[in-house]
């Protein structure tokens, strides 16, 4: 199967476990939903698939079509085909977008090739308009000087040009006012489709008012606790995340 698998995946960072036999199948053809409260490790999963070197990789297993990912390095990791939306879009001075994307897609193209010039300023003009990013930004460092909704919309302008086969949006919402919510849910569904699987990590259901599930996940403790579809989401939004709680001690 076409899928991100994880299993029984054990994390830590600074000998402090963070992820317990985390589990997860996510298939191309789905968008999966994370929520959970902070702590639980819902971007510690993100960063130790993508292989940041701060995360210890204790046990267990992660695959991507068929791939194990947890032995490449981080530029090995994205050019396989993962995409790791941030939280908190870091600035790269002095590199323009435009040549960030170029050179991101070039490292994914056989050895001796190299973008076509042409075509790629159309699709990114297509894609810039779409976002609703003013063609200047082109010309503009990454991230630098950006407010929070153009970061966020810049990082979904990353994912469109590089068409991964499966994308992570860690808290993609966070800080974002509505209009600049609804514009990035847009982007995110225009590149929903049978041969990516998105995940979303969010704290809160607004999110996947605009973009909707195939499945919910509750994390809690560095794993996965309950799953269901959009109604779940709707309910801890409602609730809180006491009730889990609640019901996790009764099995104790």
């Amino acid at each position: 199967m076409s899928a991100l698998e994880i299993k029984n995946l054990n994390v830590s960072i600074e000998e402090k476990q963070i992820l317990r036999n985390f589990t997860l199948t996510l298939p191309k053809g789905e968008v999966h939903a994370i929520m959970g409260p902070n702590g639980t490790g819902k971007s510690t999963l993100a960063k130790a698939l993508a292989g940041h070197e701060d995360y210890s990789i204790d046990g267990g297993s992660a695959t991507m079509d068929g791939k194990n990912i947890l032995d490449m390095e981080v530029d090995e990791v994205a050019r396989a085909g993962l995409f790791l939306a941030f939280q908190y879009p870091i600035e790269i001075p002095g590199v323009s977008i435009a040549n960030f994307i170029r050179a991101a897609k070039s490292s994914r193209l056989p050895k001796g090739e190299d973008v076509d010039a042409i075509a790629y300023y159309k699709e990114l003009y297509a894609e810039m308009e779409r976002l609703g990013i003013d063609r200047k930004f082109t010309s503009r460092s990454v991230n630098e000087g950006f407010s929070g909704g153009e970061k966020k919309r810049c990082e979904i302008l990353q994912m469109a040009m590089l068409k991964p086969d499966y994308c992570i949006l860690d808290e993609t919402d966070s800080g974002l006012d509505v209009d600049a919510l609804k514009i990035v849910a847009e982007g995110v569904n225009h590149m929903r489709g049978e041969d990516r699987g998105i995940l979303v990590i969010t704290h809160y259901q607004r999110l996947l008012n605009y973009i909707v599930p195939d499945h919910v996940h509750i994390m809690w403790d560095g794993r996965i606790v309950k799953s269901g579809d959009k109604s779940l989401a709707i309910e801890v939004e409602e609730r809180g995340y006491d009730w889990i709680k609640e019901e996790l001690a009764a099995t104790v």
